[in-house]
């Protein structure tokens, strides 16, 4: 077992009298347009991070039982921050995601800069000639715009930087315990290893240490691990009790709320988020009420070679995108 690392700093919105409420609801909504970290900014940031790998040689069950819930829960939640950073691995994807406003499919490419996108469907149906010139315009703006990139991939590294330390307080901020009927096997084909799973909740004695970590005060699930390799297959979690960020007056979130979050081996041990289903209901500023879901799949990977945005905006654009 690798030891499980204590987390830095976080860096974040703190509990201070001069913490600004405008400014820390536009940072928990930016989360919430992140696809890769969810509609619910916080859940999905902490959720997103769960990983599953394909297990060489099945132990003992009765060697998996003697390790405490709580140290499967800390070799996880160490594993997986490689998960969200990727560093020196790239991928290229398509991305579908449906929200309350949009059904769109992005190509998508990952570089050591940040990741580029292009729209190439609209509600299931190929872009207009109108749409296909405005997409274009938009990437070749950006491949002119370095300053303007770089202000994007500084908000996608805070919100990994975000999910890297939901997922390293995880283990101490839920009380962990193994789910009746150890071993369970995996649904997802006859010849799965079996599981360890382990159901979660929130440890009464941990007390939040900034706004976003509030929610997981409300959250409670069951997670699916692969004893080989220490890695999430699965999570489901709810939240059972309603949260109130920044004492609710930046946003109160009903109870009720799920999360399904599944990944796979992307090769070369690089985890990809491959599912997402996941159903908030949130008011935010006292003021209004917003149900918010999101389903995202991810098809069509493969990995690239390290190269600068710009290259890879010029892939997009020659279409040599992945098969369908």
């Amino acid at each position: 077992m690798r030891p499980f690392y204590v987390t830095r700093p976080f860096q974040s919105i703190g509990r201070r009298a001069d913490c600004n409420p405008l400014r820390a609801l536009v940072r928990i909504r930016q989360l919430g347009r992140c696809a890769r970290f969810g509609a619910s900014a916080i859940l999905l940031a902490a959720l997103s991070s769960m990983s599953c790998a394909t297990v060489a040689q099945k132990p003992e069950p009765p060697a998996w039982l003697a390790m405490p819930a709580s140290a499967w829960a800390a070799e996880c939640a160490n594993n997986e921050v490689d998960v969200i950073e990727h560093k020196g691995s790239y991928l290229r994807y398509r991305l579908h995601t449906v929200d309350e406003k949009n059904d769109v499919v992005r190509d998508q490419i990952e570089t050591p800069e940040g990741t580029v996108s292009r729209l190439v469907q609209r509600n299931g149906r190929p872009l207009t000639q109108e749409e296909e010139a405005a997409e274009r315009d938009r990437l070749l703006s950006l491949a002119a715009s370095p300053g303007a990139f770089a202000r994007h991939a500084r908000r996608d590294q805070e919100n990994k930087k975000m999910g890297v330390e939901l997922v390293k307080m995880m283990p101490s901020a839920m009380l962990w315990s193994y789910a009746p009927g150890q071993p369970q096997l995996s649904n997802q084909h006859d010849a799965a290893p079996a599981l360890v799973v382990l159901d979660f909740k929130p440890n009464p004695g941990w007390s939040p240490p900034n706004l976003e970590s509030d929610l997981l005060t409300g959250l409670e699930g069951r997670v699916w691990i692969d004893p080989g390799s220490g890695h999430m297959v699965h999570m489901e979690a709810r939240l059972f009790h309603a949260v109130n960020i920044g004492w609710g007056m930046l946003a109160h979130i009903y109870p009720g709320g799920t999360a399904t979050v599944e990944q796979v081996n992307a090769g070369s041990q690089r985890w990809l988020v491959k599912h997402i289903v996941e159903q908030l209901t949130v008011q935010a500023l006292v003021v209004r009420i917003v149900k918010q879901r999101l389903v995202s799949d991810a098809t069509d990977v493969q990995p690239v070679p390290p190269m600068g945005y710009q290259q890879a905006v010029k892939m997009l654009l020659d279409k040599s995108s992945p098969s369908r």
